[in-house]
């Protein structure tokens, strides 16, 4: 009979233990339409400036590449300090984006 030891540690010190990067700021991609520039904004006064990198995918497009590494699959999306992707609404998928 093996005995399981089930131990909660905490995040921090996983992220030390496992030598896991971490980002300091969100990361929002979105692809310029009216309605994602409009989130955009939305998202700035929710979390703050300080703590948002704002990414154009369809004017920065060397960028698509490091959305796809992240996660994201559709756009406008945030990418969360911890690496989490939130998908918000569905605008355009990033094969629609790239052409």
């Amino acid at each position: 009979m093996s005995l399981f030891l089930l131990v909660r540690i905490p995040y921090y010190i996983c992220v030390k233990l496992l030598n896991i990067k971490t980002m300091s700021k969100s990361i929002f991609y979105h692809a310029g339409c009216p309605v994602f520039v409009s989130a955009e904004h939305d998202i700035i006064d929710l979390v703050g400036s300080n703590n948002v990198d704002i990414i154009n995918i369809g004017t920065e497009r060397t960028k698509i590449e490091d959305a796809e590494k992240a996660g994201v699959k559709s756009v406008p999306a945030l990418v969360t300090p911890t690496g989490n992707v939130l998908h918000i609404n569905f605008g355009a998928s990033l094969a629609d984006v790239k052409g």
